[in-house]
């Protein structure tokens, strides 16, 4: 491993290996690690992951990475339930204290006969094009999404989606970015997005 390169946290997610094509496709050899100094010294974080809030969070505080990751100040990026844990809770399994970086609590879709949850597949999506993870993107670009709890739009919302009512696609605090959509999954656009996230 390159010291100070970029980094995957060990979070227990099935997402890893395809996050890893999509990275080594850039040309970003990003090993999984959930070791604290590594992961102290890299110069991007990325946070996977995909399953429940509570185990992931279990996972993160028996590795000691909590405190650690609410403490970086490299860039993060959080992806599917990887963004869901920045948020200070989760009302999956009766309400899961998260990360805490991102204000926000993050919700059940509502489900419906037309629209079963999870939700999945390519979702149109509204950005904020003055984002810098979304520069050479258009105003509207298709991701792929997979998930069934979703945090509310809000001041930190750069990206904005729509399954039976709006929800965060993606979120920008400070150092702390998360996609709710699987940027690794979601062809020339979501490689643009990770290519974006690798240049901050």
């Amino acid at each position: 491993m390159t010291a100070g390169g970029p980094v995957i946290v060990d979070s227990g997610g099935a997402n890893i290996s395809s996050l890893r094509f999509a990275l080594g496709r850039l040309g970003c050899a990003a090993p999984l690690t959930d070791d604290p100094a590594l992961i102290k010294a890299a110069s991007h974080v990325f946070l996977p992951g995909v399953g429940a809030a509570a185990q992931a969070m279990d996972r993160l505080e028996s590795a000691g990475l909590a405190d650690l990751m609410r403490g970086l100040s490299q860039p993060v990026l959080g992806i599917c339930l990887g963004m869901q844990l920045l948020f200070e809770s989760s009302e999956e399994d009766g309400g899961r204290e998260c990360l805490g970086v991102v204000p926000g609590s993050v919700r059940r879709l509502q489900g419906a006969p037309d629209r079963p949850v999870p939700h999945m597949g390519w979702n149109l999506t509204s950005l904020d094009t003055g984002c810098p993870l979304f520069e050479a993107l258009p105003a509207a670009t298709h991701f792929y999404f997979v998930h069934s709890y979703a945090a509310p739009t809000g001041t930190d919302t750069v990206a904005v989606a729509d399954y039976g009512g709006e929800f965060t696609a993606m979120v920008s605090r400070a150092n702390f970015h998360g996609a709710q959509f699987h940027p690794e999954r979601s062809g020339p656009a979501g490689a643009r997005v990770l290519a974006n996230f690798l240049a901050l």
